[in-house]
């Protein structure tokens, strides 16, 4: 939406950020070094990306590959009983679960503020309950990404001088999708995979909201097509196309995003009903939001004709 060239290198300096303060902490995080590595390895392809436009395909392909080696490190989802079949499954849908992550974060990132500004929410909320539940490691780990977020996002606010870039955006879906795998959420296994999707819940919703229109409307066909398709159709243009000012619907999303990580807080310490009926909660309120926006909409094409 920007009107005038802005650099793409923003992601590169939440990079730096994050790497200065980790050389502070070394011991004590350096059992995620794989996560940085990866997130490293995505950050570089971003910024190829940025630089000379990649193929959806060969983009997707080694996002993969780069969620598939994190993984062969022994970071995966565990929600399944011992075996050789059930590992596989959890491999599987780890890799899924970075790919499509990383992935709605660089879908998020399409107003002032918003993919940095969430991700500094996201990650206050994964450290408060890693510190809970005494992985200080971890939580120090997400705190000093947060604090390399917040030093760049005055300079990503209103009047914007910087961007995130495809480099920026994808590497805090990475990091974000890896802490949320590499932490132990619960003892429960539906609270255990309740919280991540809770927490990450606007990205989320955003990324399958937005496909599912795009299905309804044609305009898509394959993961390919999905992956190359760009335009102003996410959940913050709609609020933007609904009234909202840039700002207004950046602050509208950071709400809700707040909404549903303290929901996830609170469910720490709760059983599967309790998972299921946040989760519901949390569907319920995006059914809400979709059933706005798909209304308006309508009513805005109606008003067209």
């Amino acid at each position: 939406m920007h009107k005038v060239a802005t650099p793409l290198l923003g992601g590169v300096a939440v990079y730096f950020g994050l790497f200065a303060g980790s050389l502070f902490a070394f011991k004590e995080i350096s059992s995620f070094l794989p996560i940085f590595v990866g997130g490293t390895l995505i950050l570089i392809l971003g910024a190829i990306n940025d630089a000379r436009e990649l193929s959806a395909s060969l983009r997707f392909t080694l996002q993969s590959l780069i969620a598939f080696s994190l993984v062969m490190t022994g970071f995966h989802i565990s929600f399944l009983p011992e075996g050789y079949w059930w590992h596989t499954t959890e491999a599987f849908v780890t890799i899924m679960w970075i790919v499509g992550v990383l992935n709605a974060y660089n879908y998020l990132d399409g107003l002032d503020g918003l993919a940095v500004g969430s991700a500094v929410i996201n990650l206050a909320c994964f450290a408060v309950i890693l510190y809970r539940t005494s992985q200080h490691s971890l939580a120090l780990f997400s705190i000093i990404l947060a604090v390399a977020c917040m030093g760049f996002l005055p300079y990503n606010m209103k009047r914007t001088r910087i961007f995130l870039g495809e480099a920026g955006s994808t590497f805090l879906g990475f990091m974000l999708a890896g802490i949320a795998v590499a932490g132990n959420w619960a003892e429960d296994g539906a609270v255990k995979l309740a919280i991540p999707i809770l927490v990450l819940g606007v990205p989320i919703f955003d990324m399958i909201f937005t496909t599912t229109m795009r299905i309804r409307e044609k305009k898509i066909k394959t993961v390919i097509e999905w992956m190359r398709f760009s335009g102003r159709d996410h959940f913050h243009h709609y609020l933007v196309d609904l009234g909202f000012r840039p700002l207004g619907a950046v602050v509208f999303i950071y709400f809700v995003t707040l909404a549903l990580c303290i929901s996830a807080v609170m469910l720490g310490n709760d059983k599967a009903p309790e998972a299921l009926l946040a989760l519901a909660q949390a569907f319920m309120t995006f059914g809400i939001i979709a059933a706005l926006i798909v209304a308006a909409k309508r009513r805005h094409n109606d008003f067209k004709h």
